[in-house]
């Protein structure tokens, strides 16, 4: 169970902490901070640029945290969160298959860094060698109350954006 643990710590984390960096540098083919800031302001976060850059370090710290399995119950919520901002503002209305650029994707890595949150992070983990305790079903339940609510609180600030005829956003 331990190596299972660390294998899902780092496909997870270390595949958040690379979709952070698309965000924040354009590497792996990413938009980079301008291109993903127009994408976000597309659906609704303003100022975009300020979104893509929260949006992008909290992928990379979280996805580095779980990684490490270093503050794990705090890295699942974020990543949770995320996830479920993604799938709501962006891929919902597309269904569920990823190759309809649907919900999928956000599921799944959403629902493993949940899974992390109840099971710990094993003892192959930084908050093992430091003697922290973060897993079980308190820490689960919190991870996914707060996730919700932060998810929430960002999704209740989301503006609507349209185009005039001369392209300028209203």
């Amino acid at each position: 169970m331990a190596i299972g643990m660390l294998i899902l710590r780092m496909t997870v984390g270390l595949t958040l902490a690379a979709h952070g960096a698309q965000k924040l540098f354009g590497w792996f083919g990413g938009l980079g901070l301008q291109g993903t800031g127009q994408a976000l302001a597309a659906f609704g976060f303003h100022p975009g640029r300020r979104h893509a850059l929260l949006a992008g370090l909290v992928e990379v710290t979280a996805g580095l945290l779980l990684a490490c399995g270093l503050a794990t119950p705090l890295a699942a919520m974020l990543a949770m969160s995320l996830m479920v901002v993604a799938a709501a503002a962006v891929h919902w209305k597309n269904g569920f298959f990823i190759t309809q650029n649907g919900y999928e994707f956000n599921l799944v890595l959403g629902m493993a860094a949940w899974t992390i949150a109840f099971n710990g992070p094993g003892p192959w983990s930084l908050d093992s060698r430091l003697g922290w305790s973060t897993g079980g079903d308190r820490w689960g339940l919190a991870v996914l109350i707060v996730a919700l609510f932060g998810a929430g609180v960002q999704l209740a600030q989301r503006g609507t954006t349209t185009l005039s005829t001369t392209g300028d956003r209203t």
